[in-house]
């Protein structure tokens, strides 16, 4: 990254994208990688540069929700490991089926869940699961299976499963998917270092997503579960569409 104005470009746009996914507890990888790629020595470091960046992003988030307690420690424990082993399945598997197809089904579940969160006004009510350990495990590895098919972190998919599925409130939602996605980007770094890695694009990005996670996890907190839900899934149908358009074209 030689050029000052480009710096400056991906600098505001990682603080921005830090900013609006962290304070709904999420790291919108995906929003962040298309404005990477425009700058980056190739789409693979670009892509490594991107992982890197949304590891470091919820790092920094994740260190408020521990602060604040909202972290579910043993669901964490075992839907990392899950999650990074789905995603090294999906990883290698990801050259064997059409990523387009996936990208569009991915968009639609997420439009899905988005829709209904705001149709459905009343806060999660959701049950806690029977079997808690298992099922955080089981859903680790499904959502590591698809994000390793399409290079994606899926926070936005990890939420709605913790909310809806295992009973999760949402605050704590939030903090225990940013602990889980910060494990998957130190994994996901890895995994790239073999193709290579844009670290001049990664060191601006994240000295940029540093502050702006900063302020968007402390945001969090300020919001009830039901402000809370809504954002989500205000986010979950924007990123949906955008997902399902890139799959689409």
């Amino acid at each position: 990254m030689g050029d000052f104005a480009a710096a400056v470009l991906v600098a505001l746009w990682c603080f921005v994208v830090a900013l609006l996914g962290t304070s709904v507890g999420l790291i919108l990888g995906s929003i962040r990688l298309p404005v990477l790629l425009l700058f980056s020595s190739s789409p693979a470091a670009g892509a490594g540069a991107n992982v890197g960046i949304s590891a470091v992003a919820a790092a920094t988030a994740a260190t408020t929700h521990v602060r604040r307690g909202t972290v579910d420690w043993k669901l964490a424990a075992w839907m990392a490991p899950a999650s990074i082993v789905g995603a090294i399945v999906g990883g290698y598997a990801s050259g064997r089926l059409p990523g387009d197809v996936l990208l569009t089904v991915i968009g639609i579940v997420l439009v899905y869940f988005g829709v209904t969160g705001l149709v459905r006004r009343k806060p999660s009510t959701a049950a806690a699961s029977r079997h808690p350990v298992r099922d955080a495990a089981a859903w680790g590895l499904g959502i590591g299976v698809l994000g390793g098919l399409v290079g994606l972190i899926l926070g936005t998919l990890r939420v709605p499963a913790l909310v809806r599925h295992l009973g999760v409130p949402a605050h704590r939602a939030v903090g225990t998917n940013l602990v889980v996605g910060f494990w998957l980007g130190v994994a996901g770094v890895l995994g790239h270092l073999s193709a290579g890695i844009d670290w001049g694009l990664f060191a601006v990005g994240a000295a940029a997503s540093i502050p702006g996670a900063m302020i968007g996890s402390r945001l969090t907190g300020r919001l009830s579960e039901r402000q809370l839900l809504d954002a989500i899934g205000v986010v979950l149908v924007v990123v949906g569409v955008l997902t399902a358009l890139r799959g689409l074209l």
